[in-house]
C-alpha cells in the first residue's frame, strides 16, 4: 500500500472504532445510519461548539476593543496576530502532549485557557494587556484545533473521513454563523461584556471533552484501524508532501482573516457589518458541511481549483467595495460578495485538510493535522496584521485586493494535484 492511502486490501477484517480493536468486523456495505451515531462524534461536535464559540465572539470583538481604547486599525490587527501567533506556536506540540497526558487532560486543559481569559478583558482595553490575554487564549485555541481535527479523523474509517470532517466542521462552524457577525455589533450596541462573557463558553465543553477521550486511542494520534501500514514518524517528505494544500490554505485563511476582523470597520453602519459577516459564516458552514460528503465520492483534487478561483473573483468583488465605507444602498453587492468569499473559505478548508490526511497517511494524523491547523491560523494572522498595516496607508480596498492576488497565485498548487492524477 502507498503512503497515505487509505482503502483496505481485499479480505482483511476492519474494525468499527479505536476502541474496538479486539473484535474484528467482515468487510461489507454496512455502515451507520448516520455520521451522528459514530460514537463519540456528538462530545466532539460539543466540544467544537462551545470551543469555538469562545474564539468566535471575540475575533471581532477584541480588536474593536483596543480601537474603542484608543489604538489604531494596524493596533487592532496585531491582537489577532498575536492570538493566532500564539495558537500556530502550540500547534505543533498538541500531538506530543497527547502522547503525554491523554486526551482528556489536554483538550480539557485547551478549552480552559481559551476561556478561562475572556472575562478579564473586562479589566482593560489596554493593548498590551489584551494581547497578553490574546497569547493566552491562543494557546487554548491551538490545542482545541489540533485536537478537533485529529479526532473526527480517528471516530471513523477511511471511507467515512468526509463525513466526518463535515460534520465536525458544522459543529464549529455554527458558532461563526451565529457569533461572529453579532458579536462586534452587539458590543457597539449594548456593550462589550455580553460578548467577553460568552467567550467564557468553551469551560462549558469541559465535560464533553472527558466523554471524547474514551472514545479515541488512549495517548496517541496515529490510528490504529491501519496495522498494515508500515510508517516512520512524520520527516522531511512527510513535510514537503503537505506544504501545496497548506499554501492554498494559507492564502484564503489570509483573506478569510481579513475579512472577519474588519469587517466592523468596512461599513458605514454597524449592521451591515454583522450582515456581512452572517452571509460569510452561513455559506462557509454549508459548504463545509456538504462538500465533505461529496469528497468522499469526487476525488478532491478535481475540487480544489474551482473554488480558488472563487476566491479571487469575489475578494476582487469585496475589494471593489470597500474603497469606500459600504452604504445601506450596497447592502445587496455586500452580501453575495461575502458569502460567495464564504463559499470559498470553506470549501477550502475542508478540501486541503483532506488533502493533508491523505498526503501524510494513518500513522501521521496528529502531524497532518498540526500542519493543516498552523497554516490555517497563520493565514488568518497574517490577514488581519497585512490587510491592517495596508489600510493604514492605502485604505481597506487596496488591503482586500492584495488577497484577492495572494489567493490567485495559489491556482497552480492548486491544478498540480489535477495533472499528476
Amino acid at each position: 500500500m502507498e503512503e497515505g492511502e487509505e482503502g483496505r486490501r481485499p479480505g482483511r477484517a476492519r474494525v468499527t472504532g479505536p476502541r474496538s480493536s479486539q473484535v474484528p468486523v467482515p468487510d461489507g456495505p454496512a455502515a451507520p445510519a448516520s455520521i451522528w451515531s459514530v460514537p463519540g462524534m456528538v462530545a466532539l461536535a460539543v466540544v467544537a461548539f462551545t470551543g469555538f464559540s469562545g474564539y468566535a465572539v471575540l475575533l471581532p470583538v477584541a480588536p474593536l476593543w483596543v480601537v474603542e481604547s484608543g489604538s489604531d486599525s494596524a493596533g487592532a490587527g496585531l491582537v489577532n496576530f498575536v492570538l493566532l501567533g500564539s495558537t500556530v506556536a502550540t500547534q505543533f506540540a498538541v500531538p506530543p502532549a497527547i502522547g503525554r497526558w491523554g486526551w482528556g487532560r489536554v483538550v480539557g486543559g485547551g478549552l480552559t485557557l481559551l476561556g478561562l481569559p475572556s472575562v478579564l478583558h473586562l479589566l482593560s482595553g489596554d493593548l498590551l494587556y489584551t494581547l497578553l490575554l490574546s497569547a493566552v487564549r491562543g494557546v487554548g485555541f491551538g490545542v482545541l484545533t489540533v485536537a478537533g481535527s485529529a479526532a473526527a479523523v480517528l471516530l471513523v474509517d477511511g471511507a467515512r473521513r468526509g463525513a466526518a470532517v463535515g460534520a465536525y466542521s458544522l459543529s464549529l462552524s455554527v458558532p461563526n454563523v451565529l457569533l461572529m457577525p453579532l458579536g462586534g455589533w452587539v458590543s457597539q450596541a449594548a456593550g462589550f461584556a455580553p460578548a467577553f462573557w460568552i467567550g467564557a463558553l468553551p469551560l462549558v465543553g469541559v465535560p464533553a471533552a472527558v466523554v471524547l477521550a474514551r472514545h479515541l486511542p488512549v495517548r496517541s494520534t496515529h490510528d490504529p484501524r491501519h496495522p498494515e501500514v508500515v510508517g516512520a514518524p512524520a520527516g522531511a517528505r512527510t513535510y514537503l508532501a503537505l506544504l501545496p494544500p497548506t499554501f492554498v490554505l494559507l492564502a484564503v485563511t489570509l483573506a478569510g482573516g481579513a475579512v472577519i476582523t474588519f469587517a466592523p470597520q468596512l461599513v458605514a453602519v454597524p449592521w451591515l457589518g454583522a450582515l456581512g459577516l452572517f452571509a460569510m459564516g452561513l455559506a462557509t458552514s454549508l459548504t463545509r458541511w456538504r462538500i465533505g460528503g461529496l469528497s468522499d465520492r469526487v476525488p478532491i483534487d478535481r475540487l480544489v481549483w474551482p473554488f480558488v478561483l472563487l476566491a479571487a473573483v469575489s475578494l476582487g468583488g469585496v475589494a471593489l467595495l470597500v474603497r469606500e465605507p459600504v452604504q445601506v444602498a450596497q447592502v445587496l453587492p455586500w452580501v453575495v460578495a461575502t458569502a460567495l468569499v464564504g463559499v470559498s473559505y470553506g470549501a477550502l478548508q475542508n478540501l486541503t485538510m483532506l488533502q493533508a490526511f491523505a498526503a501524510a497517511g494513518p500513522r501521521r494524523v496528529g502531524a497532518a493535522s498540526a500542519v493543516w491547523n498552523a497554516g490555517f491560523d497563520t493565514g488568518t494572522a497574517s490577514g488581519a496584521l497585512l490587510v491592517g498595516w495596508v489600510a493604514v496607508g492605502a485604505g481597506f480596498g487596496t488591503g482586500m485586493g492584495l488577497t484577492a492576488v495572494i489567493c490567485l497565485l495559489t491556482l497552480p498548487l492548486a491544478l498540480l494535484g489535477t495533472r499528476r492524477r
